[in-house]
């Protein structure tokens, strides 16, 4: 760890006289105050650049102090100016903008301090570092431990921002209409939580597929500045801001929410306010029970939903089958999810028919049916599995909002409420899918997820093995045959992989 005490301070040193001293131009930028570091740059290009910046305004100091806000540097090593910079005898050596000469050639076309971006900065680095005799560095041999840095990432993996910031990356490509970019985004961030541990440099990712030169930028301004520039610029978009507001209703995809911004609407407030928009029962629903189905479902209520539809299918018919799935079978990391999904079926093949209905019906006759849209399975054997991957199978379904009472909680867990909320209930979102018991299998596999897993999934399946996989089936193209499963392990069987358990897969 380098201490002020181990390197000299700068001194101030008399300013030569010259035809650019300062006092001859006037100071058009108070707010901020340059540095030119003469190490590599020379002295003779120091007085050049120096002048040129005074007359066109700048506030350029010869002396190091705190007065300095930008301090420039030109083919200096990080380490060595960092290092030379922590032991100058600043106050505050965290608050400057150490920059790349670029950031001044940029300025001075422009006439103006031009906006810090990415490519200005010259980041903390963490090498052993040689400093030489030449210039203003000092002659010593010290090791620069960046500890901010790594309490900075550390923090921010362990709390999953990076893959966080990749996922508002990609819905950000998606609001775009840029598939690439979003399933690139996806991708990475699907391989960053399958990593058994956080990462602390970028070395630990060399080597790991799906890691694009976008994503690795990303990860790089985290790890060095502890924030992603990229990131804040996106999340500060009107657009986006605007499209993932709609888009948190339940029933708005991205097309309708375009549709709303280009009209110049920009809140909930002016879509409900709006006499030309009509909304459909979903998005009515949606508007409606906003405050709830907007708030993240707990593992609690999971289950507490779980006991709810699995006494009511068990009262219908008693060997029926009910499986949990989506993030909360797989516990991916997921404490919370938005909404909670479940399989239905029965052991004999035909008896899952009308056996959905019968369940929303005395979903309906409990009393905590809040809304139901209802839709009748579409599996064409002859078209299936299906090569593209579709968000959505043929399988009947229901979307449901249903009505969770406190009383109906266990005991580890209560209702997800806001401070001071006295109801003692809340809306949740369900999605219920019934299917025969000889498409069990792959459709528990599909929904149980994770999004990316099953596309790669299916991409291994057709490139590797020359066999398409869907929700509904397995096809061996060089057979030409379905081949059977009665559980996720025959699938994995069939296309000669090892058994993944459900809270592995991620990518």
């Amino acid at each position: 760890m380098i201490h002020a005490s181990m390197l000299p301070r700068v001194k101030k040193r008399p300013r030569p006289v010259e035809a650019g001293a300062r006092g001859q131009e006037e100071v058009k930028f108070n707010e901020v105050t340059v540095y030119l570091v003469e190490r590599k740059m020379g002295s003779s290009r120091r007085s050049f650049l120096t002048s040129l910046a005074r007359s066109k305004g700048f506030r350029v100091e010869y002396a190091l102090s705190d007065e300095v806000t930008h301090v420039v540097a030109e083919d200096n090593q990080a380490g060595a100016l960092w290092a030379w910079l922590r032991g100058s005898g600043l106050r505050d050596v965290s608050r400057l903008q150490v920059l790349d000469i670029s950031w001044f050639t940029d300025s001075m076309r422009e006439g103006r301090p031009v906006t810090v971006e990415t490519r200005h900065c010259i980041p903390v680095r963490e090498p052993v570092v040689s400093l030489s005799v030449g210039g203003h560095f000092p002659a010593i041999c010290v090791c620069l431990h960046v500890c901010t840095c790594v309490c900075a990432i550390e923090i921010i993996l362990e709390n999953n921002l990076n893959t966080d910031v990749l996922e508002e990356l990609a819905e950000n490509s998606e609001f775009n209409e840029s598939k690439g970019p979003c399933l690139a985004f996806r991708r990475a961030a699907s391989v960053l939580k399958s990593l058994p541990s956080a990462v602390h440099c970028l070395g630990a990712i060399q080597g790991l597929p799906c890691l694009g030169e976008h994503t690795k930028a990303v990860m790089e301004e985290i790890l060095i500045f502890g924030r992603s520039f990229k990131v804040e610029e996106v999340q500060s978009d009107e657009r986006y801001q605007a499209l993932k507001l709609f888009t948190s209703v339940f029933g708005v995809g991205p097309k309708t929410a375009e549709k709303w911004y280009r009209r110049g609407l920009r809140s909930l407030k002016e879509i409900l306010a709006e006499p030309n928009i009509q909304l459909n029962r979903m998005q009515r629903a949606g508007f409606l029970y906003y405050r709830d189905i907007s708030k993240a479902v707990s593992k609690a209520e999971a289950k507490a939903l779980r006991s709810i539809i699995e006494e009511t299918a068990h009262w219908i018919a008693p060997d029926s089958i009910l499986a949990l799935t989506g993030g909360f079978r797989s516990h991916r990391g997921k404490e919370y999810g938005h909404d909670v999904d479940f399989l239905l079926t029965m052991p004999e093949m035909g008896k899952e028919e009308g056996l959905l209905l019968r369940v929303i019906d005395r979903l309906r006759d409990q009393g905590i049916l809040l809304y139901c849209e209802h839709q009748g399975s579409t599996v064409d054997m002859s078209k299936l599995p299906s090569r593209r991957f579709e968000a959505m199978d043929h399988f009947e379904k229901c979307f449901l909002i249903l009505r969770l009472e406190e009383g109906q909680m266990e005991r580890d867990g209560g209702l997800q409420k806001d401070p001071g909320e006295s109801r003692g209930w809340r809306a949740v979102r369900v999605d219920l899918v019934a299917t025969p018991v000889d498409r069990y299998a792959f459709a528990l596999l599909g929904w149980t997820g994770s999004r990316q897993f099953e596309r790669d999934l299916r991409r291994f399946a057709r490139k590797e093995r020359g066999m398409c996989l869907d929700n509904h089936a397995l096809y061996d193209k060089t057979k030409k045959l379905f081949l059977p499963a009665t559980s996720e392990e025959d699938i994995f069987a069939h296309l000669g992989l090892e058994y993944v358990e459900p809270w592995q897969r991620n990518a």
